[in-house]
């Protein structure tokens, strides 16, 4: 066993050395499927041999497929009522679905909504890329539009959001969905939306900014790229703008299906992303704490139920949960 003082002396290039055999087994254990699923799912949930993922997941955990049989899947966000809207992009449909219920429509069409979230009033927040625009469900069922063009031009198709405690609406804005004549901005960009109503432009250099966040103390938004396969975190100044961008985490394995594409941050500031081979897990400083795998390419994601402790995934032509130990952020709640 190492003495205290040869702890301490340790030097740079054997903690570079450990660094890389910890990573290479974190790479074994991804690939090695170590909990039962529910409901015949084909893969199971996982986790590597990093105890914190072990933590957050519990010995239990499972990754059980509730409901299956739609086109394609995006926008899972818990409703305080009790139930789970999602949208399916090509049916042009907003879903609600609730336990122990079977799954009804809440809004047809939906202008092809994708993501969804709520603001500070509960009220719901939608990217709609058929109608290119950001809108708001008023409690009267009236859908208001809040952001549709930019410098007289339109969106491209907002994508996915988040909103501050100060009422501020974050999203992005790839090509998803239109033709590239149909494009009139010439970028794909991440802006925000002043509690006035301003739209603001904060990026414009993504290839395909998809997935979006903010850290438990909103001092951090998290932006991925579909494209590039990593996410970047920025800095947020106090008049909401961003600033210090950087390389938070690279998602990227060849031989897996999947992009960074939903976002999401639990109670402790962890960070869960889709990606290649499911949903990966990092800590508020960047470090891979495992992957949870699931049976079909993951789009988006979401905590709910009472405790806000049930992840819901939405994947491909179907809904899972897992149930996890750590809580996440509840939106319109902040």
């Amino acid at each position: 066993m190492l003495n205290i003082k040869y702890k301490f002396a340790i030097s740079t290039i054997l903690l570079a050395a450990i660094v890389t055999i910890f990573e290479n087994r974190i790479t074994q254990a991804i690939n090695n499927p170590g909990l039962s699923c529910k409901n015949s799912c084909s893969q199971l949930a996982e986790a590597n041999s990093v105890s914190s993922l072990k933590e957050i997941m519990g010995e239990n955990a499972e990754v059980e497929k509730v409901v299956g049989g739609f086109k394609f899947t995006e926008g899972p966000i818990w409703h305080p009522e009790g139930f789970l809207l999602f949208s399916d992009i090509p049916e042009n449909t907003i879903y609600q679905w609730q336990p122990h219920q079977s799954v009804k429509v809440f809004r047809r069409p939906s202008g092809n909504a994708n993501g969804n979230t709520l603001d500070l009033e509960g009220r719901l927040i939608t990217g709609e890329h058929g109608n290119r625009r950001v809108s708001r469900t008023e409690k009267d069922g009236t859908i208001v539009t809040l952001a549709n063009q930019y410098n007289d031009k339109r969106l491209n198709s907002p994508n996915d959001l988040v909103v501050k405690s100060d009422g501020s609406i974050y999203f992005t804005d790839p090509p998803y969905g239109i033709k590239s004549e149909q494009e009139e901005l010439g970028f794909y960009g991440v802006y925000r939306i002043a509690p006035d109503g301003k739209l603001i432009l904060l990026i414009d250099d993504f290839v395909r900014p998809n997935g979006i966040a903010l850290s438990p103390d909103e001092s951090k938004l998290y932006v991925n790229d579909s494209e590039k396969g990593h996410i970047r975190a920025f800095d947020i100044k106090s008049d909401g703008n961003l600033e210090k961008g950087r390389i938070f985490a690279e998602l990227k394995e060849p031989n897996k299906q999947g992009v960074p594409d939903g976002m999401k941050v639990d109670l402790q500031g962890n960070i869960y992303s889709t990606g290649p081979g499911g949903v990966w897990v990092f800590s508020p400083s960047g470090r891979l704490l495992g992957i949870i795998a699931v049976p079909e390419r993951v789009t988006n994601l979401a905590w709910g139920n009472n405790d806000y402790k049930t992840l819901y995934l939405t994947a491909s032509n179907s809904l899972y949960r897992i149930n996890l130990k750590v809580a996440g952020i509840k939106p319109g709640n902040r």
